[in-house]
């Protein structure tokens, strides 16, 4: 096999079991390494310290194991089993009431640069590496083999995950079988998911939990879900007797599918209102004081260079948000931003507390659900962060 080799006394990250092999830590490698290909990594005195993808960048290799692999069938049916046993133990699967979930989160799985989210009898498949494209016919098996009878088709959604130039030769498109986008359930409501022409895989799976929260919140009160896209907290919303629930996103596709989903369910569209708009902007002009409210923007970040704006785009947003809030109202408020850990959005949420010159408490912590795990020795996996807060 291929191979690269760090510099003295720089696998103590290996060590550790962190999957991430940075460029700066490397001495040498083999001299005809392509993106993408299998690759051992060694320490200084050429010891296998795990196996993984190589990739030219910042991160150069994902480790997938931690001692010497070989690329083959068997290894993608165990991995790719073994994350289906923890949807088990979770309760996800089977379950009736819930037929969507992540089946695959990345570093949380073993599996750094892959995610496969399940929609009924339908996989969709995004690679975020080089060597995980290369490998997808393997993947592809290994699901069928896991899922047996109970999956039908297997969607490549990858041409917008991968890097730029290699992502120009790809297209999305059925690695087998064939499916259509179709209705899922989720705690026994009813969804829309379009996973063809969809953001990410067609649908937020992982604010699951935070829905369910929702909804315990939402009887008779007038709501605002701020950065809607299809409408996932409006449905729990709504179900749950909510007075009035609007919906605001950018995206006149986004607030359709919301609208439609709202009509899927028992509650009808008649108590909910789809709004095409700037979210921030919306804030500004609304002269309307909610009882209840979510704000759960896209990312503001996605590299450290970046985190400084982001931090400040939160603090501007969270701001308008506490200062639109009813006295005794409630804010759900996140971040799906990797590089704002946890303490810093929460001190954000401070500034934008003392900026709106309101009283707030703190009532939920919020994170991500168990098909979204985290390894232990990867920490950057945490990267849904969120807040109940009751404001005075």
């Amino acid at each position: 096999m291929k191979w690269i080799r760090l510099k003295a006394n720089r696998e103590a990250s290996v060590l550790r079991f962190h999957p991430w092999v940075f460029s700066g830590a490397v001495d040498t490698s083999s001299e005809d390494l392509q993106d993408g290909d299998w690759v051992v990594v060694q320490n200084a005195k050429g010891k296998a310290l795990g196996t993984g993808h190589f990739q030219a960048g910042s991160i150069y290799v994902r480790l997938l194991s931690f001692s010497l692999q070989e690329n083959t069938q068997e290894f993608w049916d165990a991995k790719i089993s073994q994350a289906l046993q923890v949807r088990r133990q979770s309760g996800l699967f089977p379950n009736a009431q819930t037929d969507c979930f992540r089946l695959v989160h990345g570093e949380g799985d073993g599996l750094p640069g892959l995610i496969i989210d399940l929609y009924g009898d339908t996989a969709v498949m995004q690679c975020h590496s080089i060597g995980m494209h290369r490998d997808r016919q393997l993947i592809r098996q290994a699901l069928q083999t896991a899922l047996g009878g109970t999956l039908k088709a297997v969607y490549d959604k990858s041409a917008e995950t991968l890097p730029t130039q290699y992502a120009s030769t790809v297209k999305n498109g059925y690695l087998w079988g064939k499916s259509e986008p179709r209705t899922v359930k989720e705690n026994g409501l009813t969804f829309f998911v379009d996973w063809e022409s969809g953001q990410k895989t067609g649908f937020f799976l992982d604010q699951r939990d935070n829905r369910a929260l929702l909804a315990s919140f939402s009887k008779d009160k007038t709501v605002l879900n701020a950065f809607s896209y299809t409408g996932g907290f409006s449905v729990y919303a709504l179900e749950a007797g909510a007075k009035k629930v609007d919906s605001v996103d950018i995206s006149p596709r986004a607030i359709e599918l919301a609208g439609q989903n709202a009509g899927l369910n028992t509650s009808g569209p008649s108590r909910h209102l789809g709004i095409i708009g700037d979210v921030l902007l919306y804030l500004k002009q609304a002269d309307v004081l909610y009882d209840l409210m979510v704000i759960d923007p896209p990312a503001f970040a996605k590299s450290l260079d970046k985190r400084h704006n982001a931090i400040q785009g939160y603090k501007r947003l969270n701001a308008l948000a506490i200062k639109k809030i009813a006295p005794g109202g409630i804010l759900f408020t996140f971040s799906c931003s990797q590089v704002v850990d946890r303490q810093i959005f929460h001190d954000t949420i401070v500034a934008a507390a003392i900026e709106a010159g309101r009283q707030v408490r703190v009532l939920h912590t919020l994170s991500q659900p168990a098909d979204h795990p985290v390894s232990i020795f990867h920490p950057e996996g945490a990267y849904l962060k969120g807040l109940v807060l009751f404001v005075e």
